[in-house]
């Protein structure tokens, strides 16, 4: 198995340039990589929100159709008078 040695102590001034090149590079791509990931996350969730607030407006709806609701107004009616009786002979 071969080992693989780097001390960058020890390099020449254009290894350690590319060393840093690379590191660089790297931790900009890893950059790329969080910010892509995080606005992927976000879409994500905005979905399942998106979906758990429709499923529940939707057993809102059904339940509420399951009553019939409507406004009304009593009317009160006064007492027919008593029957005349025909007056006694």
């Amino acid at each position: 198995m071969a080992v693989v040695d780097v001390n960058l102590r020890r390099g020449s001034l254009a290894e350690r340039i590319v060393f840093g090149i690379l590191a660089l590079a790297l931790l900009v791509l890893g950059i790329f990589f969080i910010a892509a990931a995080l606005v992927a996350g976000s879409i994500l969730a905005a979905v399942a929100l998106l979906r758990l607030w429709w499923l529940r407006r939707r057993v809102r709806k059904t339940q509420e159709a399951r009553y019939l609701s409507t406004e009304y107004t009593v009317v009160e009616r006064e007492e027919p008078p008593p029957p005349s009786l025909p007056p006694e002979r």
